[in-house]
């Protein structure tokens, strides 16, 4: 899916906590001046506040950190975005039967040069909300990352990544639910994605010049 949208795509498995730093630290030195974005993708074991590396866990701020403005000048002002497979804690979500809502986007803009904060411009959607469980499929891989690669495959360039991820959290919500019959504590459970953003723009995959 990220290929397609023109990204350059480097992936790194099982990396103990040191080599992981090591390697974010080595990517946010290079010069991004001719890159439009950073996307950065954690798919891990994890509880609340806290991931998993092969060796021990950590907080997520640990990567993100090596990229505000002040540490990354070459991404100031650029859309830095994490999307994290992880749970978020043991909780689960029952669900409640409701009717569908109608979607809706927004659109602004602006062109002004001015100074900027250093954490602006991050992007941090997770899996699940804190607290609770986040699910899987053993074949077909996790509720989350399914709908986020289904919807930047067929819509990736058609509309800004807000209203990508309003699709993504409607698709765990209404179309995934747990099937563990032999387990009733974990059956029929839903799920739902959280997304906190700093960005200061829309941002839209066009394609590249």
């Amino acid at each position: 899916a990220l290929k397609a949208l023109d990204f350059e795509v480097h992936v790194y498995k099982d990396l103990k906590l040191r080599d992981l730093q090591k390697e974010v630290e080595r990517v946010a030195q290079m010069d991004h001046s001719e890159a439009d974005c950073i996307l950065v993708t954690i798919l891990s074991h994890g509880e609340l506040g806290y991931l998993y590396a092969k060796d021990c866990q950590y907080k997520l701020d640990v990567i993100w950190s090596f990229f505000t403005a002040n540490h990354c000048p070459s991404l100031a002002g650029k859309p830095k975005l994490f999307f994290i497979q992880a749970c978020q804690g043991d909780q689960l979500d029952g669900g409640v039967v409701l009717s569908p809502k109608d979607r809706t986007e927004t659109d602004s803009s602006s062109s002004m040069t001015f100074k900027i904060p250093t954490h602006a411009d991050f992007l941090i959607a997770y899996s699940t909300i804190p607290g609770f469980y986040s699910w899987r499929n053993t074949q077909k891989g996790s509720w989350f990352m399914q709908s986020l690669c289904h919807e930047l495959t067929q819509h990736g360039r058609k509309y800004d990544i807000l209203t990508l991820l309003t699709f993504v959290a409607q698709r765990v919500a209404y179309d995934f639910e747990s099937n563990t019959p032999d387990i009733p504590m974990m059956h029929q459970q839903k799920q739902i994605p959280c997304v906190t953003t700093m960005l200061t723009r829309l941002l839209r995959f066009s394609d590249k010049k």
